[in-house]
């Protein structure tokens, strides 16, 4: 009696079971119907949407964005718009000529000759629509003497473009290896440095680490399939989806990169997650439609049980990882609206593949889909050959281990990553600068010449854009300025202050602005109205004090120095009104809109995750449960990253570059990414320890059996991933690095620490009331005493979970 009663479920369980699957089963069967009789047009019609997309796939770097920072609205916004027209030197795209000589210096005649040459040859250069210049070439010996190195061996000349961002950023790359090729052997090194310049090498540096990680990733990931998978075709099917995904999304991207701005970094987070989460759901497809054939199914009703039990779970993963993705698109920030929405359309495209392509697929396979067979000698004939006896199987034994001592488990494993995570509280963000880009680059090279003759700010100054609703010379209130500009220059970490007013003194010293009347200004040498001009705007409405600091925009020093300076012009009254932009400005702005949604984000996402989960599972605490301990490795990932990327460890060994910070969407994306992914094995696994349960009604049994099943392919999962994700942290520029390499490290914890020690010890403690939910019964029957497992009482065999 007591071994019939343990191996038939209860009967409130065998109802629920029956009554809960039934209507998935029913659709499930009619989708395999469906895509077996429709499988050829499905197949044609896979063909030539891959066929279209391919087109826009393979155009669309052409059409991304480097930017993405300006949060629109904001005064670095505003400045940035106010400083495009009517000054001198100053355009649409200012860059900064930087031209160092290595063999002549500024008192031999061949330098002066050199750097004018240098200068001709961009400003007549078609590509960038150069409309004039301001600096070394433009002015007199006794004049220049502000854009001569301190080695005497470099000029700057300011020059302004007639191209609108976008265009700028992706001509400027072509020029500067058009400059560097004419005249590295001569001696000297040009460069071009400007925001538009640093973007549009970051969006070449992108696509360059993104073939890399692709080379990479491909190998190692059909490595590890065929090791899962043991056989050629099962390893290809499972790539195509992947791919498949990815070229969909990338297709149906590029038309509305060519209308809207899209961030650079939406091709890499959709290729990434496209070959991890495609494949995943790939993975888990196969491997259960291969299970039904060796049970004796047929092709159809094999499609059909993998529809219902995998597919059912790849919806559900695929729906939580959308929601949580979506809630990004609060951040009103253009690079995080990109990578969301490369997440979200990659997604939604890896489960269509995985529930439509690939079943089309499986039933032209049928049981070829075990061909190609690789020999595996090193795994045991019992894995193999796929037995269900699970009592020696290891990750059983694993799982009876921890839920026989899971109080010791639980808290032990709490503490490690509690430690680990600790460093998270020295998190800090902001934009990324010129260090992110290689040493090598010679856009790289010119931002390290310019900072070392001119001052570490000097790349980065803060621009603090006056507007005036009267033109300066008409206005009693001028001095304002000046005290303004006084103030700025007695601030801590101002290394100077540059403006047009000591220029104007010499004509005017009592009332400088009073100079700008256009008989006085005549009077101007051309040097001093050239100059007066790159800081005051045609109207002499509009003029520009910028506050160079005494280290870059990104330290703690210049954050501050950012907040006084917006303080004191803020004082400014009466028809004159600033607005405070430059690097720091744009890089705390960001911050600032990141920071001010995180926590509509936070609550959004939480309830998203609870809700599916509650869905998926019929049970209030298994969500909750699932929150708490994604909320445990997301922030040991944080404290990982904190301890390499800002504290330097291990950076050598892992060929990372030290940025003393994260960039600021990392934290932000990882935490949408990482709780979807490890909601996404949290899902594949529950959702076959609730099978177990529905069939046994034993809480501890139905967990280490759902384990053992679900533990091999959560293993290979996160392995593919890992790898995929790794690749790209190691190929890419650093905020993909740190993405990817956080990725890397969650999925590893998740899949290790979180899945195989924290899971089953929290669900053995927590008993029946796993499956709690107000106004259901317990789907798999009453246990006799208060859940801890139910073996005695449902006639299981305690001795199974003794001594392992």
């Amino acid at each position: 009696m007591t071994e019939h009663h343990s191996s038939s479920p209860p009967r409130a369980g065998r109802q629920e079971a029956a009554g809960g699957s039934a209507g998935r089963r029913g659709v499930a069967a009619a989708a395999a119907r469906l895509t077996s009789r429709l499988r050829w047009p499905l197949l044609v019609l896979w063909i030539v949407a891959l066929a279209v997309s391919g087109t826009g796939a393979m155009s669309i770097a052409d059409s991304l964005s480097g930017g993405g920072w300006f949060v629109s609205g904001s005064d670095s916004d505003k400045a940035a718009a106010r400083l495009e027209h009517g000054f001198t030197g100053r355009g649409q795209v200012t860059v900064t000529l930087v031209v160092h000589d290595r063999r002549y210096g500024a008192t031999a005649p061949q330098f002066e000759q050199r750097v004018r040459s240098v200068a001709k040859a961009v400003t007549a250069e078609p590509a960038l629509k150069a409309t004039d210049s301001y600096g070394w070439t433009t002015l007199s010996r006794q004049n220049r003497t502000a854009f001569q190195g301190k080695d005497g061996h470099t000029a700057t000349v300011s020059v302004a473009l007639d191209r609108d961002d976008g265009s700028a950023r992706r001509e400027l790359p072509k020029v500067q290896k058009d400059l560097t090729g004419r005249f590295d052997s001569q001696g000297l090194d040009v460069s071009l440095v400007s925001p538009a310049s640093f973007w549009g090498e970051i969006n070449t540096l992108s696509q360059q680490g993104l073939m890399k990680a692709e080379l990479i990733t491909l190998p190692l990931i059909v490595v590890i399939l065929l090791y899962l998978f043991r056989g050629v075709v099962a390893a290809l099917a499972s790539l195509a989806v992947g791919i498949t995904a990815i070229v969909l999304t990338l297709g149906v991207l590029a038309p509305l990169a060519a209308q809207t701005e899209l961030s650079v970094f939406v091709e890499n987070a959709a290729t990434m997650l496209g070959l991890g989460v495609g494949v995943d759901y790939s993975l888990f497809m196969i491997t259960r439609f291969k299970e039904e054939l060796a049970a004796g199914k047929d092709v159809e009703a094999a499609v059909a049980e993998t529809l219902r039990t995998s597919g059912h779970t790849v919806v559900a993963s695929g729906i939580t990882i959308a929601m949580a993705m979506c809630t990004l698109f609060l951040i009103d920030l253009n690079v995080i609206f990109s990578i969301a929405l490369g997440s979200v359309v990659v997604v939604a495209f890896s489960v269509l593949s995985s529930v439509l392509f690939l079943p089309v697929l499986l039933h032209f396979l049928g049981h070829r889909v075990n061909n190609g067979r690789v020999r595996m000698p090193w795994r045991s004939r019992t894995r193999a050959s796929g037995s269900r006896d699970m009592t020696s199987d290891r990750w059983y034994r694993t799982a009876v281990r921890v839920m026989n001592r899971p109080v010791l488990f639980l808290v032990g494993t709490t503490v490690v990553l509690l430690a680990i995570a600790s460093p998270a509280v020295q998190l800090r963000t902001f934009s990324p600068d010129s260090r992110i880009i290689p040493h090598s680059s010679p856009v790289r090279v010119g931002y390290d010449e310019v900072q070392k003759q001119f001052g570490v700010g000097t790349t980065s100054p803060v621009q603090v854009v006056v507007t005036s609703s009267r033109p300066f010379q008409d206005l009693p209130q001028s001095d304002q300025l000046l005290r303004l500009r006084d103030d700025l220059s007695a601030l801590p970490h101002v290394a100077h202050v540059e403006s047009g007013i000591d220029t104007l003194k010499k004509v005017s010293p009592q009332a400088p602005f009073a100079a700008l009347a256009g008989p006085r200004l005549a009077q101007l040498p051309p040097d001093a109205r050239n100059t007066v001009r790159h800081y005051v705007a045609a109207d002499n409405r509009v003029t520009v004090l910028e506050v160079i600091p005494d280290d870059r925009s990104s330290s703690d020093a210049v954050r501050t120095l950012l907040h006084d300076v917006r303080e004191r012009s803020g004082t400014l009254s009466g028809p004159l009104h600033a607005v405070v932009g430059g690097e720091a400005a744009e890089g705390i702005d960001a911050n600032q809109v990141i920071q001010d949604h995180l926590i509509e984000v936070i609550g959004l996402m939480l309830v998203a995750v609870f809700i599916v989960l509650m869905l998926a599972f019929r049970s209030l605490l298994l969500p909750v449960k699932a929150i708490a301990m994604n909320l445990l490795s997301i922030g040991a990932t944080y404290g990982v990253l904190v301890l390499v990327f800002q504290k330097g460890f291990g950076t050598g060994l892992l060929g990372f570059q030290k940025t003393d910070y994260l960039q600021n969407f990392v934290p932000v994306l990882l935490l949408a990414l990482l709780f979807s992914l490890s909601t996404d094995y949290e899902v594949f696994l529950l959702g076959r320890v609730r099978e177990e349960y529905l069939v046994s009604g034993d809480n501890t049994a139905s967990v280490a059996r759902g384990l053992t099943r679900t533990a091999p392919l959560i293993s290979g999962a996160a392995a593919l991933m890992v790898a995929v994700f790794g690749a790209f942290g190691f190929a890419g520029i650093v905020p993909i690095q740190q993405l990817g390499f956080g990725m890397a490290i969650a999925v590893l914890l998740d899949a290790t620490l979180v899945r195989l020690v924290l899971v089953p010890a929290a669900m053995r403690l927590m008993g029946r009331w796993n499956w709690w939910m107000p106004g259901r019964p317990d789907p798999g029957g009453s246990a006799a005493d208060d859940g801890t497992d139910g073996a005695a009482s449902r006639g299981g065999h305690p001795a199974e979970y003794a001594g392992r």
